[in-house]
């Protein structure tokens, strides 16, 4: 993948990604909030102003940095965390499962509301190849696959703190002691799976490839 495609990539990619990362983490705050902790609310981040949530390194420098050097077949990156305060939900291991699945149903909807403005711009005849048709597609991929890879059973991502919630008290503080190993784990995986050991992509796939299956049938794509 040359310069201009990689450009090209970027200009489709970037308002999709910018608004997946911020109704992400919004949900989380807001979610949390709904349950008793106030944290990500009183610091301002229960907003969708994309600002209070990319982190200029994680959200921006380094998968720019990653998807140049892998010529588009590598990129990514984080968000800031939202704060939260498990010991200041109600009830901080039930309320925990609600929090942490808050970030993915955010994904879903908004791959549903990328859908809707798919079936719009077909009804109204713009071809495949138009900017305006790319960019929901796009907004339908990020969504998803954001959504999946955050159900991914390793903490710090969304499906670990599942796990935390669902497993008995002795299983959930050891499992938990596992989370300074997640990204490192995390991110061996992407660059394993971007080289051909597709390991993630059998987590990934059928969850992206079931959920683009259901909004097929519902818009009618």
């Amino acid at each position: 993948m040359d310069f201009n495609e990689i450009t090209k990539m970027i200009a489709v990619f970037a308002v999709p990604v910018i608004f997946a990362i911020t109704l992400h983490e919004a949900a989380h705050g807001y979610v949390a909030s709904h349950f008793g902790d106030k944290t990500a609310y009183m610091l301002g981040r229960v907003s969708l102003n994309p600002a209070r949530h990319i982190d200029l390194v994680g959200t921006i420098f380094l998968p720019l940095v990653m998807l140049f050097v892998s010529g588009g077949r590598l990129m990514f990156g984080w968000a800031k965390p939202v704060p939260v305060n498990f010991r200041a939900l109600r009830h901080p291991k039930r309320d925990m499962l609600w929090v942490a699945l808050a970030g993915p149903a955010a994904n879903l909807v908004m791959a549903l509301g990328w859908a809707a403005a798919l079936k719009v711009e077909a009804l109204s005849g713009l071809g495949g190849n138009d900017f305006l048709v790319q960019v929901p597609l796009a907004g339908i991929e990020v969504n998803l696959v954001f959504m999946a890879l955050n159900l991914l059973p390793i903490l710090p991502l969304d499906g670990g703190r599942v796990v935390v919630s669902l497993l008995p008290d002795p299983l959930s503080v050891s499992f938990s002691k596992l989370e300074p190993f997640g990204l490192p784990i995390l991110l061996g995986l992407v660059v394993i799976s971007s080289y051909g050991y597709d390991i993630l992509g059998k987590f990934l796939n059928p969850i992206v490839f079931a959920s683009k299956s259901v909004i097929a049938t519902l818009f009618q794509l």
